[in-house]
C-alpha cells in the first residue's frame, strides 16, 4: 500500500518521512525523484518548473509513504495532508531563509487549504487524513500516520480553518 504525505512547504512532511523511515518503513522523498522532470525555473516564485502529470503517470509505486508537497498527484492508496497554522508556518519557512514573498505565497496557500482542496478532487473521502502539526514533534505525528497507515486511526479532514490568517491588503 502506498501513502501519500503531502502538504504545504513547511508543515514537517521530511521531518515525518524521516521518523518513518526510523521506523523501518520504506520513505520516498519527492525531491530525490523529480529531477528528470524538471522543465525550467520559474525565478520570479523561487521554483523548479515540473512535469507533474509526467511525473505522477511514471511514478513507480511502493509499498510505504511518498512525501512532498505533490504526493496527492501520485495514485496513493491513502494520503495524509498536514497542516501547520500559517503564523508557525511563517516562523518556520523564514528559519529557512526563504524570502518573504516566497513564505507570504506559502502561508496564504495553507490558508486558503490549497493542499487540501488539491487532494479532495482527487480523493475520496475514507482515503484522506488531514492532520494540524503546529506544535507537535515528529514522532507524534508519525504515530497518528502510522495508525492510519495501519487501519486503526480512520480517515478524517475539513475541520481546519486558517481563514483568520489571510492577510488584507
Amino acid at each position: 500500500m502506498m501513502c501519500g504525505i503531502t502538504g504545504t512547504p513547511g508543515t514537517g512532511k521530511s521531518m515525518i518521512g524521516e521518523e518513518l523511515a526510523r521506523r523501518g518503513y520504506t520513505v520516498i522523498h519527492q525531491t530525490s525523484t523529480v529531477g528528470p522532470y524538471v522543465t525550467g525555473e520559474d525565478e520570479n516564485r523561487d521554483v523548479q518548473i515540473i512535469d507533474v502529470d509526467r511525473w505522477a503517470a511514471e511514478f513507480p509505486p511502493v509499498n510505504g509513504f511518498v512525501e512532498g508537497h505533490m504526493a496527492h498527484y501520485l495514485a496513493c492508496d491513502k494520503i495524509v495532508v498536514l497542516r501547520c497554522r500559517p503564523d508557525e508556518l511563517r516562523a518556520r519557512l523564514a528559519q529557512r531563509k526563504y524570502r518573504p514573498a516566497k513564505i507570504r505565497e506559502n502561508a496564504e496557500a495553507e490558508a486558503l487549504d490549497v493542499c487540501l482542496i488539491e487532494t479532495a478532487e482527487d480523493y475520496e473521502p475514507d482515503q484522506i487524513l488531514e492532520l494540524d502539526t503546529t506544535g507537535k514533534d515528529a514522532a507524534s505525528c508519525a504515530d497518528r500516520i502510522e495508525g492510519f497507515f495501519k487501519g486503526t486511526i480512520p480517515a478524517d479532514f475539513g475541520h481546519t480553518d486558517w481563514s483568520a490568517y489571510l492577510e488584507v491588503k
